[in-house]
């Protein structure tokens, strides 16, 4: 691969933008390859049971396949991947998984109810961030030996929580439920870490893609398995080029040197139209951006500042101008266009609430605090704007910024005061983003719940506790999603979050590109049916 990374590296443009302006260089990618521009400075491991970043979860979903899987071709229906059928107990605690026959990992090895169970323990006992999607079912390091388990050539699990059993089988298509190569990954085991620390830099799956190499901040290349299930894809291989800049993203696909540009801004897109080579593609999301605050911070801590934030926020300037086309308000939670979402933006621009609610706490005058966020568009946009409105209500606020692989690990530590963040569900379900942003069993420090936002910002409400958990529970459909709205009016009312917006990705495609799919969520994005 390093030969053809060097045979390639001048009509691939793998240098910087300024290279590319400089030689005026003009030249198609290759037939059988596929080249993105993207920012994925947020990628910072490749282990499905680790990954919890975007560009990660879009990255495994082509190296894996799950057990459960929304596939490109219908990502509305939920079916088997690497199941291939399932049977529920009469009690809906127990699922038992039949393997699809004729499975094979990338190394040769089958796929087996062994690897199954294997991923999905090592999920349960590595306890990285995403593991609550598993442990939520009652699992733990010391039982899920027990509780996850082959019988009779099937994987077994039985959930001790009350849990839907739709619910649990959608949450195993999220990034955890990824099957690894039990064989291949334990063969680079290292002090019992599972082979953590090999996986993070590496692929052992059965998907459509393997990995061929990863540079961090510039590029992630993948090469296609000719034994895929659903046969060998169109493209040989695809290439994800980190470029950071939009401007510099618009230039690579403006010149045919990037099949695929993902992170232009709204002035960008509207500067390319009329461009006959060029197509836009306007894809609805899950991922929701928003402000929390540090419910431990003395200040900001206090219901009525975090409550005076909401009303500081240009919504409708901000999504009428630099984020139109790309971002939309949204209050709530759990995203629009999905069962369970609440539509209701009770919300805008009041500064003299604001005001009002600032000198009920205590801070007539306002006060200084330090606001972190990406610094990739339109982060450092959106900041600035809330930094203006702050400021009529007396708040100083200091605009940190850094890359994911900076941010989010600051984040989980707790170590902010008020951070511009971004979310997309795991699974499609309520219960997904409901049970992130609500419910914290465990507020202590040394939890480490650092997968759950509630605890990631200090906040603990063991009444919201049992909303959550009586939403999750509840067997009748229109009673569950009336909980679930119910949940989400409370923390617009109450809570460290102020959800401002629901992203529309709009990707600048060269029009010989056909196929590349971008769903609702992160982690639903797919190259296996690209052609060019």
């Amino acid at each position: 691969m390093f030969h053809f990374l060097k045979r390639f590296a001048s009509a691939l443009v793998l240098t910087c933008a300024s290279i590319l302006l400089a030689s005026g260089a003009h030249a198609a990618t290759p037939k059988n390859t596929f080249v993105m521009a993207k920012d994925i400075s947020d990628l910072i491991t490749l282990d499905p049971a680790e990954v919890f970043e975007l560009s990660g979860g879009e990255v495994i979903a082509n190296l894996y396949d799950r057990l459960m899987m929304y596939e490109p071709e219908d990502l509305a229906t939920l079916v088997g991947g690497v199941a291939e059928s399932w049977e529920v107990s009469g009690d809906g605690k127990v699922i038992t998984f039949s393997i699809r026959p004729g499975l094979t990992f990338h190394s040769g090895n089958p796929v087996t109810a062994e690897d199954v169970v294997f991923s999905l323990r090592r999920v349960a006992k590595l306890k990285k961030t995403p593991s609550f999607i598993v442990t939520q079912f009652g699992w733990t390091p010391d039982n899920v030996d027990s509780l996850v388990v082959v019988d009779g050539g099937k994987a077994r699990i039985t959930i001790t929580e009350e849990f839907s059993p739709g619910l649990v089988l959608n949450a195993l298509s999220a990034g955890i439920g990824s099957v690894v190569d039990r064989k291949t990954v334990l063969s680079h085991e290292k002090d019992g870490d599972l082979g953590h620390e090999w996986l993070k830099t590496n692929s052992a799956g059965s998907g459509p893609f393997m990995l061929k190499t990863w540079k961090a901040n510039e590029l992630v290349t993948l090469e296609s398995f000719p034994d895929y299930r659903h046969g060998a894809p169109a493209m040989k291989r695809v290439i994800v080029r980190h470029v950071h800049e939009p401007s510099a993203q618009r230039l690579l696909v403006e010149k045919g040197d990037v099949d695929l540009a993902r992170n232009l801004t709204p002035d960008q897109i509207k500067g390319i139209a009329g461009n006959p080579d060029l197509a836009v593609d306007a894809d609805p999301k899950g991922a929701l951006m928003y402000l929390a605050a540090n419910a431990a911070h003395p200040i900001v801590g206090d219901p009525r500042v975090s409550k005076a934030l909401r009303y500081l926020v240009d919504y409708d300037g901000m999504a009428g101008s630099f984020l139109a086309g790309q971002q939309r308000v949204h209050q709530a939670v759990w995203p629009s266009g999905l069962w369970g979402a609440l539509d209701e933006t009770p919300y805008s621009l009041d500064v003299d609430a604001a005001r009002a609610l600032l000198a009920e706490a205590g801070h007539p005058d306002g006060f200084g605090i330090r606001l972190d966020t990406l610094n990739a568009a339109p982060f450092p946009e959106v900041a600035q704007s809330i930094q203006s409105t702050l400021a009529k209500a007396g708040i100083e606020a200091e605009i940190v910024t850094a890359e994911g692989k900076t941010l989010w690990p600051m984040y989980r530590a707790r170590k902010h005061e008020i951070i511009l963040a971004r979310w997309s569900p795991d699974y499609t379900d309520p219960h997904s983003n409901v049970d992130a942003f609500a419910r914290n069993p465990d507020n202590r420090p040394e939890a480490k719940l650092t997968g759950v936002l509630a605890w990631r910002n200090s906040w603990q409400d063991e009444d919201m506790n049992a909303m959550v958990v009586a939403a999750r529970n509840e067997p009748d459909l229109d009673k569950r999603e009336q909980r679930y709205h119910a949940i989400q009016r409370s923390l617009q009312e109450s809570s460290p979050y102020v959800v401002m917006f629901q992203q529309t990705e709009q990707a600048v495609r060269r029009k010989n590109v056909q196929g590349f799919v971008s769903g609702s969520n992160f982690d639903l994005v797919f190259y296996r049916n690209v052609t060019k």
